[in-house]
């Protein structure tokens, strides 16, 4: 699929207040130019500014969408979520990567009791520090649990959980 059908499926998830932003899209060295998809494809993701604080990040990235002076040289877009899939997380960052994305570093575990201690590192700041973030999320690595929880649950998402300084 090219990228500019992948845009028209996907920039929804992109765009602030109704602005088209494909082209800007297009113009961040790490969005693949080509996915190898013969269908719906919506992802999400973040687009942030390398090197910077999560408040600066925000800015730089925000300019840049709605200013056409500005250029997305020092941007990259880390993709982490196929909104229309039926994979678990660790399948989807799989999936990610072979169709060409970046995605986030992630740790995986078994035990709903480690959530606190990749909390406590995290704070630490020793992990994700590739990252201009001021939150993580931490989610169950199930899609039968997934849909389930979204069903039942309507607006409570209880198979992920955000953490925030």
């Amino acid at each position: 699929m090219q990228l500019d059908t992948l845009m028209a499926i996907s920039i929804k998830l992109l765009q602030k207040k109704g602005i088209d932003v494909s082209s800007k899209i297009k113009q961040i060295k790490n969005v693949p130019d080509c996915i190898p998809i013969k269908r719906d494809f919506q992802i999400r993701g973040e687009l942030y500014a390398k090197n910077q604080i999560a408040g600066i990040s925000q800015s730089i990235t925000r300019k840049y969408l709605n200013d056409n002076k500005w250029t997305g040289e020092s941007l990259s877009f880390c993709c982490f979520q196929i909104l229309n899939g039926r994979l678990n997380q660790y399948e989807t960052l799989n999936y990610l990567k072979k169709c060409g994305f970046s995605t986030p570093e992630s740790y995986f575990t078994n035990h709903t009791s480690e959530i606190q201690i990749y909390k406590k590192i995290w704070l630490e700041r020793k992990i994700f520090t590739k990252y201009p973030t001021n939150g993580i999320v931490i989610k169950i690595n199930s899609r039968k649990l997934q849909l389930h929880r979204e069903k039942s649950l309507s607006q409570n998402n209880e198979w992920q959980y955000a953490i925030e300084k």
